[in-house]
């Protein structure tokens, strides 16, 4: 088994994202598997030092290790950066448009929300035929109605079919950079990662990765085995987000608070998962 830890260093660490990679590493562990520390630094306007640092101060505090990745932000710029491994994702980014799964978009969040899809993408684009070339264009995928893809879960592993709803997902943004959907998968394939530990809140993820590795012919990620976690609350009733304040690890950290709270929230998240 090899499991990630994927964290994006866009905001200060929080006890869901502790949660997560307490769990992940755990069910590593107890099957002898092995665990990378994968650090999503892609979008560069978004990430800082200070946010970088935190990943590793939060593991180490945490008490997780990991057998793979970058040990030090230095080791991360120098050879784990997903910046080195742009190639890779334009090369799946360049197969997916020769065959025809891609089209060019240049709404805006704003167009999109003024048509009454709020935060939905309502496929404007999709018969637009807009130059794949043209400057400010993000380019998409497009799923086609009734598509399913068959996803492994854990514990037992039997793969089960599933309807791929979500609207046509970015997969290179307008600044010409490959979108997550697509580094992510690239990355699990060049790991050999076959266990991910995720949210709910990312299922949609999931399915959109399997489908595009079923278009692409990558197999492997098809035998891949998911766990897709409950979600964590902060206080207020809300799914937990990156903050600087009281809510951060790193506060926590700080005030003299240890990891027991996070590890009682793996314990939590077993029992609705």
């Amino acid at each position: 088994m090899i499991t990630r830890m994927a964290p994006t260093p866009s905001g200060f660490l929080h006890a869901g994202n502790g949660a997560a990679f307490v769990l992940a590493w755990q069910l590593a562990r107890q099957a002898g598997g092995q665990v990378l520390l994968r650090i999503d630094d892609l979008d560069a306007e978004r990430v800082r030092p200070e946010y970088v640092q935190d990943i590793f101060d939060t593991l180490a505090w945490l008490g997780v290790d990991w057998d793979l990745g970058p040990r030090s932000p230095k080791e991360l710029q120098e050879s784990w950066s997903q910046h080195l491994r742009l190639a890779e994702y334009n090369r799946l980014l360049a197969e997916l448009r020769d065959a025809g799964h891609l089209y060019a978009c240049d709404c805006s969040r704003s167009q999109i929300a003024a048509r009454g899809a709020k935060a939905e993408y309502d496929g404007h684009c999709r018969g637009r035929n807009l130059p794949m070339d043209k400057p400010d264009v993000a380019w998409r995928l497009k799923l086609p109605e009734g598509a399913t893809v068959a996803m492994r879960t854990w514990p037992d592993g039997k793969p089960q079919e599933h309807l791929v709803e979500t609207p046509d997902p970015v997969v290179r943004q307008r600044t010409g950079r490959p979108a997550y959907q697509v580094a992510s998968l690239a990355d699990d394939l060049r790991f050999g990662v076959d266990f991910i530990v995720r949210g709910m809140d990312l299922l949609p993820s999931t399915m959109v990765q399997l489908h595009m590795a079923k278009l692409l012919g990558l197999g492997k990620f098809g035998r891949v085995l998911f766990l897709h976690h409950a979600l964590l609350a902060g206080p207020d009733g809300r799914k937990m987000s990156k903050s600087a304040g009281a809510a951060s690890l790193r506060h926590w950290r700080e005030s003299g608070k240890g990891p027991s709270e996070v590890f009682a929230m793996v314990d939590r998240l077993m029992a609705r998962s």
